[in-house]
């Protein structure tokens, strides 16, 4: 599953980003570049990336505070790179929330290697948390695991199929992250999708009516174009 994520490249050096973009692009991730923190942040709104790679040394705001900031809002796995290999910026960077660092220089399959497992301990750690909780909150929204039903802004309980449920509960398990139809039939019954089955595409726009989405222009489960889907937004759980 690590090989449909979205991996964002935070580097000021546009041969460096070059370099790893296409580099786990042929390893079959999606990426995207950023020079400095503006357009990083920029990106994150726009682009929901799964792992930040973020280098030491930027323009403007460095890679510390722009990690410390991130992790004040969000758990996004980040990767730290620096020019600097001194033991003092290692311990700076995961003091300030970062997942690894990698001194440079280095190789890409190294990065890619350390990718790979920071997004498996990522995603292994949503899941549990996920299954430790009796609810889960997202967009105002509440999803009660117990009893198996949603609960709107309002209060008001909405009964799920037991197909809807599932389904939700694996966007839950994996927020702001692009899902297609294979992977989302796969988490969910099982099995991969062929090439006319619809039936994902039925239980989403079932789920976004119990939602109350709009149709043209959902805000919680949105269409990826050419991607599959995402469920935007922050996720919080609660335990029993």
């Amino acid at each position: 599953m690590e090989n449909a994520a979205t991996i964002l490249i935070v580097d000021d050096d546009r041969d460096i980003r070059t370099l790893l973009q296409d580099y786990l692009e042929t390893n079959g991730y999606r990426t995207h570049g950023a020079a400095d923190g503006s357009a990083m942040w920029k990106l994150l709104d726009n682009a929901k990336p799964d792992l930040i790679v973020l280098d030491l040394n930027l323009p403007g705001e460095d890679g510390l505070t722009l990690c410390r900031k991130l992790r004040a809002h969000s758990t996004l796995p980040v990767i730290m790179l620096t020019a600097r290999s001194e033991p003092l910026d290692r311990i700076l960077g995961l003091e300030m929330g970062a997942d690894d660092y990698l001194p440079k220089p280095f190789e890409p399959r190294e990065l890619l290697a350390r990718i790979r497992s920071v997004l498996r301990r990522s995603n292994t750690a949503a899941a549990n948390n996920v299954e430790k909780a009796s609810r889960i909150r997202f967009s105002s929204w509440v999803l009660d695991l117990t009893a198996r039903h949603l609960v709107n802004p309002e209060g008001t309980v909405i009964m799920l199929s037991g197909a809807e449920f599932r389904l939700l509960k694996v966007f839950l398990e994996h927020p702001n992250r692009v899902l297609n139809r294979d992977q989302l039939l796969n988490l969910t019954q099982g099995r991969d999708a062929d090439p006319f089955d619809r039936s994902i595409d039925i239980q989403i726009s079932r789920l976004r009516q119990k939602l109350g989405e709009d149709a043209r222009l959902p805000q919680i489960i949105k269409t990826v174009r050419n991607g599959g889907y995402v469920l935007a937004g922050t996720v919080a759980v609660e335990p029993d």
